[in-house]
């Protein structure tokens, strides 16, 4: 990656950067995500995780109940130095209404969805999970691209450890009745629709 001439990257201060100043840095890349006080640049989109998100976001919108409301790309500020950017959210409706919001806190958070990109594999496998659990988020799926299929791993928390455990992979289509009954055909991400 180079940086255009005459335009420098933001250097952080010492301990690095605060849940806060992601709402207060000027010329940040879009989606740009704070985990463990480092600033987190994505890579530009493929065809696959933008159809993933489509996919995930119209399914869910018509699935969940009225007082869940279902997002993409918004950050959670899962503490003073975590605010990741979930590719699609379900959170309270009653939180979501304002029009000046740009992070949600993890109780508003029923469902945090990753989909994963060759270089976000180890964030949406690892850190990311682990911060969600921490944080209490209830439920998070990973859906990743295998070959020429499309697989949803589905995970709950598990109240006793604290962390995920999983309920499910699916192949293809993701039909699950917990947090809520959603069937999605996952493999229209790798199709145009």
């Amino acid at each position: 990656m180079s940086v255009e001439p005459g335009r420098a990257w933001p250097r952080p201060p010492v301990g690095g950067w605060r849940a806060e100043d992601l709402d207060h840095l000027s010329d940040l890349p879009p989606h740009t995500e704070l985990i463990d006080g480092s600033l987190v640049f994505m890579s530009p989109q493929t065809t696959f995780h933008a159809r993933a998100i489509r996919a995930l976001e119209n399914s869910l919108l018509e699935a969940v109940p009225p007082e869940w409301d279902v997002l993409r790309e918004m950050t959670v500020r899962l503490g003073p130095r975590d605010r990741p950017e979930p590719d699609v959210l379900v959170v309270r409706t009653e939180v979501s209404e304002g029009s000046d919001i740009t992070f949600f806190t993890p109780g508003d958070v029923l469902l945090a969805v990753e989909v994963v990109s060759p270089d976000s594999q180890s964030r949406d496998r690892g850190v990311k999970p682990r911060k969600y659990a921490e944080a209490g988020i209830r439920h998070f799926w990973r859906v990743e691209q295998e070959d020429d299929r499309v697989v949803a791993y589905v995970y709950a928390l598990d109240p006793a450890t604290g962390s995920y455990v999983p309920t499910g992979v699916h192949h293809e289509r993701l039909k699950v009745d917990v947090p809520f009954p959603v069937d999605i055909d996952l493999g229209a991400a790798l199709r145009r629709r």
